[in-house]
């Protein structure tokens, strides 16, 4: 009897021991997982139950909030007052996912994140309801009317950020073709992914945000990272040493050499650097890169913030010089083509650096974090990201820049009364379209404000190759640099 009674015994614990590992893998392994399957109805219900935090610009433009639905099963529905023209900064918030911001800062603006735990706390001691965090953007709302209208205007499809280079704060971006952020954040699960599938197999990418997402060619754009590496090599140069420029470049290992655009003279075979880079030769840049080989040239734009992972707080795709192949291979990629890989924050980051004193500040999207009554839980520092150039250098390659917009291709994005800054680009592309026309800048030039990058994907058709970055694309930075400076 004794025997009996010890087994059933034993096989009760075993039960009991098998109920509290099962309980406790429920609630600590598979919680996660669990709360987040899409057949977890009361999670679906969950998301909108609580009233989340707004997405705001300089603290007063409102540009994602949450409006209470009466005698509705989903008490709050995201509403965005304008949408399309902050898509790729808001993000949507659908029935199962998000992006952009409603993603990246998701905890917060739920209510969930534990920085908010003392708030939860008071809240339920006074008995409010939770409410969720409210974000503070750095967008200037002008810089950001004033891109989109610009880019809108040129019937392409691009980008344009607009950095301030003293701190990294990102003043614009904007990705076109856009989206309403509304159609994707209803509670109709039917109607919100029919519309996601749409934009998602759209050839035009309209979800895709064009300056963090993807990667381009820089074309001329880059030259001015050579003239950097080149000018950083010997302190003693400027922009007024003389450079080789023949009327097209010998490449080793290959009957095919490097021409300038339609196989024009740059000079008259020997030029000073900053007429190469005014007229945007090919030839000087593509035999300061040889010269300097693959190694100096990639670590030049490492410099410059190539290849880190950033996080604005979204992911940004890396950029990239180019796996190391032959040196035809270096000089293509020091004129911004081969396999060299940018995307528009990486350039306006390159722009911000030099006008920055050679200084690279870590690109932000976020100013600040407050609770449901105000009270601070997150605020920007500045962060030096990394020190390009020297400050000599920097101040070299300013001069040179100041030229190219003055003298030389860049000169529809001349502002009266401002020195401003800038390079212009044409970058061809695999695909047998047109190439792409990009355009980088600062201003003013002594006491920089802003500074930008614009890429207008496919722009140069029916244009002169750097007259394309000049006549496409530089007019939407001067509008951008003319918002932040109130010209």
């Amino acid at each position: 009897m004794n025997g009996t009674l010890k087994r059933v015994a034993v096989a009760c614990l075993a039960m009991f021991a098998l109920l509290m590992v099962n309980v406790n893998v429920l609630q600590a392994v598979r919680a996660e997982g669990l709360s987040s399957d899409a057949r977890n109805t009361r999670n679906y219900y969950d998301r909108y139950a609580v009233e989340r935090g707004r997405i705001t610009a300089g603290g007063k433009v409102i540009l994602a909030q949450s409006r209470e639905q009466k005698n509705s099963d989903f008490r709050f529905v995201r509403e965005y007052p304008e949408g399309k023209l902050y898509a790729h900064v808001t993000g949507f918030f659908s029935p199962e996912s998000a992006s952009q911001i409603e993603a990246s800062r998701n905890k917060l603006l739920d209510g969930s994140s534990a920085d908010l735990l003392l708030r939860r706390s008071i809240d339920l001691f006074t008995g409010e309801p939770t409410r969720g965090a409210n974000v503070d953007v750095t967008i200037n709302p002008k810089a950001q009317k004033a891109a989109y209208d610009a880019l809108r205007e040129s019937g392409k499809r691009g980008a344009v950020v607009a950095l301030d280079p003293k701190t990294g704060a990102i003043l614009a971006m904007v990705s076109l073709p856009t989206y309403d952020p509304a159609e994707l954040s209803g509670t109709d699960k039917g109607t919100v992914f029919k519309r996601y599938d749409e934009l998602a197999a759209d050839k035009s990418q309209p979800l895709l945000n064009r300056n963090i997402d993807r990667t381009y060619p820089p074309g001329s754009t880059f030259k001015v990272v050579t003239a950097a590496a080149f000018l950083e090599d010997d302190p003693s140069r400027d922009g007024q040493t003389v450079v080789d420029a023949p009327q097209v470049l010998d490449l080793p290992n290959t009957t095919a050499g490097l021409p300038n655009y339609g196989g024009a003279a740059c000079g008259a075979g020997q030029v000073p650097l900053v007429f190469a880079l005014e007229k945007s030769c090919n030839t000087p840049f593509g035999k300061i890169g040889m010269e300097l080989g693959y190694e100096r040239m990639e670590e030049q734009a490492e410099k410059f913030g190539m290849g880190t992972q950033i996080g604005i707080p979204m992911s940004v795709a890396k950029s990239s010089f180019g796996a190391k192949e032959d040196q035809a291979a270096v000089a293509q990629a020091s004129i911004g083509q081969r396999s060299n890989q940018m995307t528009p924050l990486q350039m306006a980051m390159i722009a911000a650096g030099i006008a920055n004193d050679g200084k690279v500040m870590k690109p932000y999207l976020v100013n600040k974090v407050t609770d449901a009554k105000g009270d601070s839980i997150e605020e920007a520092k500045p962060e030096e990201l990394t020190e390009a150039v020297s400050s000599d250098t920097a101040g070299k390659l300013r001069q040179m820049m100041v030229s190219v917009v003055q003298n030389g291709t860049a000169n529809l994005a001349q502002i009266p009364g401002v020195e401003v800054g800038g390079k212009t680009g044409t970058a061809e592309t695999a695909d047998g379209k047109p190439p792409h026309a990009w355009f980088i800048s600062f201003a003013p030039a002594e006491n920089p404000k802003v500074a930008v990058a614009i890429i207008v994907e496919s722009g140069a058709a029916n244009v002169g190759a750097e007259a394309t970055g000049g006549h496409t694309a530089a007019p939407i930075g001067k509008a951008v640099m003319e918002a932040v400076l109130n010209k």
